[in-house]
């Protein structure tokens, strides 16, 4: 029997309990698609900010799985130094070829940039980066790359052919170039 005062159902829930329960459902609806806000699907032109960072459309990404140098990072010791920062961004300029870029991801790094896994063509830029030496794969997060680490050292590409800092080294100032061989 309904009743108009407390506007009480069949079922002997209120009017406030529904609305409530309702409320809830839509704050957990909420939630759950926000949940997935990291995934994006980005393509367009590419600016390469550093060898291992790009700015695709509106989106600032870090390729996954992979540390370039920084871009004013030097490698080498004394009259051998070499600019290894700026070259790693230009190799990341050279395996892009003016192409389109495709990036997707679904996680987000702390400064808020995509996390992801990029491609110019048919090109794993990722990949492609490592296998030319000049990013290491970034085994603290991802071991994906290790096999393109291990043939760019074998062959002395990129960064193997001299001694450098492993850039998340150089970041915590431990500046020796010492990684070689």
């Amino acid at each position: 029997m309904l009743f108009a005062n407390n506007a009480e159902t069949a079922s002997g829930y209120t009017h406030r309990n529904l609305t409530t329960a309702f409320h809830v459902a839509i704050i957990v609806l909420i939630a759950l698609c926000g949940m997935g806000a990291a995934r994006a699907d980005v393509t367009g032109e590419a600016l390469v900010i550093d060898g291992d960072t790009l700015q695709v459309a509106a989106e600032r990404v870090r390729l996954h799985g992979i540390d370039a140098p920084e871009t004013n990072q030097v490698c080498g010791t004394g009259p051998v130094a070499w600019p290894c920062g700026r070259m790693a961004a230009d190799g990341l300029v050279a395996a892009i070829e003016s192409q389109p870029v495709r990036c997707i991801g679904n996680k987000r790094d702390r400064y808020g940039r995509l996390l992801a896994v990029c491609h110019a063509g048919p090109v794993d830029l990722n990949a492609a980066m490592v296998r030319s030496g000049w990013a290491l794969a970034y085994r603290r997060y991802a071991k994906d790359y290790v096999p393109q680490e291990i043939e760019a050292r074998a062959e002395s590409r990129g960064l193997w052919r001299g001694s450098f800092d492993a850039p998340w080294s150089w970041r915590k100032g431990e500046r020796t170039a010492a990684v070689r061989d």
